[in-house]
């Protein structure tokens, strides 16, 4: 028998905002910080060089990363406001024509024409501008954008993600690092991808296959690079 208690748990679409934000944060902190030490250590015969420019990729991807879902995230705010003030004036302006809007809306979803009036004008009368604002225009709570949410979950998880091959740089023999850098970000890439999924209810082994090939495609052709362009540093 279910557990009622099991119920009362947020819904998995409730961590969308802020786990789409680490996730994403945490794959490229992963990817790109050994994909740099990759390259690098294909192309230098000594461990400064690699470290350095590891070093300088975790600090230029965090900042960059929490920038830029800031400024993006901040676009649709923009956007959401925009509409909500549109909203609010056509509910000033012609109040009749949005009722009927809203009656549609009701219709559509598979009410009869005579419930969906009446449910229309019951919630107008209670709150338009939040009916109008949910039905019409889909914005909720859960679904508003959080600028500051998302700029310290991908720049935090970017952070956290860089610093797992940053540490194998600095303790890894230097004529097995790239092989150890390779093998450790897979299975960081791993347990991301099952942490992410279990997080989202989806299915687990789905997101570390996807999660690991396109880790696998982005590393090797890094090393590739490295090794085309070879030229020894140090």
């Amino acid at each position: 028998m279910n557990n009622p208690d099991n119920y009362l748990d947020p819904h998995y679409i409730q961590r969308s905002n802020w786990l789409r934000a680490a996730v994403l944060g945490a794959n490229d902190g992963i990817l790109s910080t050994a994909s740099i030490a990759i390259g690098v250590a294909a192309a230098s015969e000594i461990r400064e060089p690699i470290i350095l420019a590891t070093v300088a990729g975790l600090v230029a991807g965090a900042l960059s990363m929490a920038a830029g879902e800031y400024v993006s995230v901040s676009s649709q705010t923009d956007v959401e406001k925009a509409d909500i003030e549109r909203e609010r004036k056509e509910l000033e302006e012609m109040p009749d024509y949005e009722l009927e809007r809203l009656t549609e809306i009701y219709e559509d979803r598979g009410l009869k024409r005579e419930t969906a009036m009446l449910v229309a004008k019951e919630l107008t009368e209670h709150d338009a501008l939040g009916t109008h604002v949910r039905d019409e225009l889909g914005i909720t709570e859960i679904s508003q954008a959080k600028p500051i949410q998302a700029a310290l979950a991908s720049g935090g998880a970017f952070t956290i993600g860089g610093i797992l091959p940053l540490i194998v740089a600095i303790f890894s023999p230097l004529n097995k690092m790239e092989v150890l850098l390779y093998g450790f970000a897979i299975v960081f890439l791993i347990v991301l991808g099952a942490v992410a999924a279990k997080a989202g209810g989806s299915s687990i082994a789905k997101a570390v296959l996807r999660i690991t090939f396109w880790g696998t495609v982005a590393m090797g052709l890094t090393a590739l690079v490295g090794y085309l362009f070879g030229i020894s540093v140090g």
